[in-house]
């Protein structure tokens, strides 16, 4: 590894971790504002539906953008124009805009910003990673991301609570700053050989049946972020709304949730490579799905171990489904395909928001995790079922023992 790659890779966690954060403190600050003036599941639901919608359009889009522009520049612009968004929210609320407005535009905004993240994130790994560093990185990369998306909770929680929600988002255009600051302190892509490129044109699944592959590869890997966006609108309508507990109560849950994504960092590079990737995706998607039918049965004192638990299980899950996905798709595609699993994943979102929401509040918050339990469920058993029929093996991350295939998100 040259000096260069050591200090991209060093720089890179860094910058995705604050991305995350702040994209994930303004959403859940902004949710936080409206279940204390709505109180309804489906009011939360909105603001989530509000930041997926335009992504879902645009992701196929941006992700060729990836794919055309240098995405080191994209990431710094991506980063900007999240800090903007995320000022205009206190300044608009202290000019006086009603509340519900300048929420919903603000964090439009802001989801514009983080649909190019994704796959211009996913590609500037690509093109940085070394093969050979591939799993290793993946691991810290997603973590890295989950841990600043579930610990925003946590962060805006008690924040809001002692300070309250202006000074926060002030806080949090600084976020995007310094992760800007990080990715510009990468430095610029070191030249490439001309046949290494033309072999990076030529690598990854081919044909029809490796596209399918891909296609359950992208559904596998986007329902993921359908079960963390509406596990995000479910908790606080849980821990605010019913239990009558304050926000600095679903901080700590969420502290928890983001201590099961460290342990499952450390767990995966134990099991990723003696189990398969494959097998480790399937099994913590399920662990999660049966876990997120009890979380809010029991309680403050029953929810916070089982949080830690399906934290870790859903940790280790999407670490391999990533896994998974960057080693379908070669350098020069690989903005498209997390385009369009970003699009699956936030259309996905949209529609099962709308009919956790819909079930929350017909009923209480018990009926809509078991509705999201079995959503996610079924998402993860229609690609166990059609990859298990494959005669060829899911392409592995580097060093899987399932597969000798050569590997191929703000």
């Amino acid at each position: 590894m040259t000096p260069d790659d050591a200090r991209a890779q060093r720089l890179l966690i860094p910058a995705t971790f604050i991305t995350s954060l702040g994209n994930n403190i303004q959403l859940i600050a902004a949710a936080l504002l409206l279940v204390r003036a709505e109180r309804t599941m489906l009011a939360v639901g909105w603001l989530f539906i509000a930041v997926a919608a335009p992504q879902a359009l645009l992701s196929p889009f941006f992700g060729r953008l990836a794919d055309r522009f240098d995405r080191r520049t994209l990431w710094v612009c991506c980063d900007l124009a999240a800090a903007l968004a995320a000022l205009a929210l206190p300044v608009g609320l202290a000019a006086g805009a009603p509340t519900d407005t300048i929420v919903y535009a603000a964090n439009l905004a802001l989801a514009v910003a983080a649909t190019l993240f994704v796959p211009v994130s996913a590609g500037l790994i690509k093109e940085r990673v070394r093969p050979a560093e591939l799993r290793r990185f993946n691991a810290d990369y997603e973590i890295a991301m989950q841990a600043g998306m579930l610990l925003s909770a946590s962060v805006g929680g008690f924040a809001v609570q002692w300070f309250g929600a202006t000074p926060l988002f002030a806080f949090n255009a600084g976020t995007f700053v310094a992760s800007a600051l990080c990715v510009l302190a990468t430095g610029r892509r070191p030249a490439r050989p001309a046949r290494v490129a033309e072999s990076d044109r030529r690598e990854g699944p081919a044909g029809e049946r490796g596209r399918a592959r891909t296609g359950w590869l992208i559904l596998l890997y986007a329902q993921g972020s359908v079960i963390v966006t509406v596990f995000n609108a479910l908790l606080p309508v849980l821990i605010v709304g019913e239990l009558r507990r304050g926000s600095a109560v679903l901080g700590v849950v969420d502290a928890l949730g983001g201590a099961g994504f460290l342990v499952a960092a450390a767990v995966y590079r134990l099991v990723g490579h003696r189990l398969g990737d494959l097998r480790v995706a399937l099994a913590g998607f399920l662990l999660c799905s049966v876990l997120l039918v009890f979380q809010p049965r029991y309680g403050i004192a029953g929810l916070m171990p089982l949080v830690l638990v399906a934290a870790c299980g859903f940790g280790q899950a999407r670490i391999a489904a990533r896994a998974l996905l960057l080693a379908s798709a070669p350098e020069h595609r690989v903005g498209r395909v997390f385009g369009v699993a970003n699009a699956c994943a936030l259309a996905g979102t949209v529609a099962v928001m709308l009919v956790v929401a819909t079930v929350t509040d017909r009923s209480d918050t018990r009926y809509g995790f078991a509705t999201l339990a079995a959503i996610s469920a079924l998402a993860v058993a229609l690609p166990a079922v059609a990859l298990s029929r494959r005669h060829r093996p899911v392409p592995e991350a580097p060093g899987s023992v399932t597969s000798p295939a050569p590997q191929v998100t703000r």
